[in-house]
């Protein structure tokens, strides 16, 4: 943030211009045909209402998508994009005659994906069990969360601009799931579903939840930018280009894997 107003302030005042298992509603399954049948939407059950992560995806500005035209490396990052569509360079006769190299500061610019992948079971939240080892019929169980769970993803390693490079991720990883992805998910307490498991005399059952979460993989780009105005021309040259490997857990909001199991003995 204080590197994006650091820039916003040096534009204007070059330039003087304003910058800117088991069971799944069939509607459900029809919807996401790639998830398996045992992890649910709970959009509308959970009792913690979660935030829309909304993904930064900006369109570039004219102006913007010609500067980033003139770059020799891919620039995505969403924030970079916002600085250039914010900004405003407009033709004068001092501008004919002015040389200028404006460092920009160093920036992820693009993220490519590798690899993805989502774990329907990352991370157990809940567990609901019955006892029907002296039972005489078989015994209803249902998914009832028992406490309020947090479940927060993250890059596996530090790297510079973790937040913007997070972004990035997020957005590929959003386009080639197709699942509501966030940094952070909540699951409420209480929250609820109506699907039934049957447990078997003289068994205990036991009804585990998991939240699931995409694996993204892949490498991200870093280089020095500078705007470069000459001759009444402006283009972006990037200097120091270096790549990163980089990988992050991103979890799926609002929604729970239920595995039922039962045995004679409890596991």
């Amino acid at each position: 943030m204080k590197k994006s107003l650091i820039i916003f302030t040096l534009l204007c005042v070059l330039f003087g211009q304003p910058l800117l298992a088991f069971a799944e509603d069939k509607k459900e399954e029809e919807k996401d045909s790639g998830v398996p049948n045992y992890v649910l939407n709970i959009s509308k059950e959970n009792t913690y209402p979660n935030p829309t992560q909304d993904l930064p995806h900006l369109q570039p500005s004219e102006m913007a998508q010609e500067l980033i035209d003139t770059a020799d490396v891919p620039i995505e990052n969403p924030e970079l994009i916002r600085i250039l569509n914010e900004s405003s360079i407009k033709g004068n006769k001092l501008a004919l005659t002015m040389n200028a190299s404006i460092y920009l500061g160093q920036w992820p610019l693009a993220y490519e994906s590798n690899e993805t992948s989502v774990n329907w079971e990352y991370q157990k939240v809940n567990t609901n069990y019955h006892d029907n080892r002296g039972g005489n019929t078989p015994k209803k169980l249902q998914y009832s969360q028992d406490q309020q769970k947090k479940v927060t993803g993250g890059l596996t390693a530090k790297i510079p601009n973790s937040d913007e490079v997070q972004k990035m991720m997020m957005i590929k990883a959003a386009e080639k799931t197709g699942m509501p992805l966030a940094l952070s998910t909540v699951i409420g307490h209480g929250t609820k579903k109506e699907q039934v498991y049957n447990v078997p005399v003289k068994q205990v059952g036991y009804l585990y939840s998991y939240v699931p979460a995409a694996n993204e993989k892949g490498k991200v780009t870093y280089g020095e930018v500078y705007l470069i105005i000459k001759g009444g021309k402006k283009r972006i040259e990037v200097k120091n280009v270096t790549q990163q490997g980089i990988g992050a857990w991103i979890p799926v909001q609002d929604h729970v894997a239920l595995k039922f199991y039962s045995a004679n003995q409890p596991r």
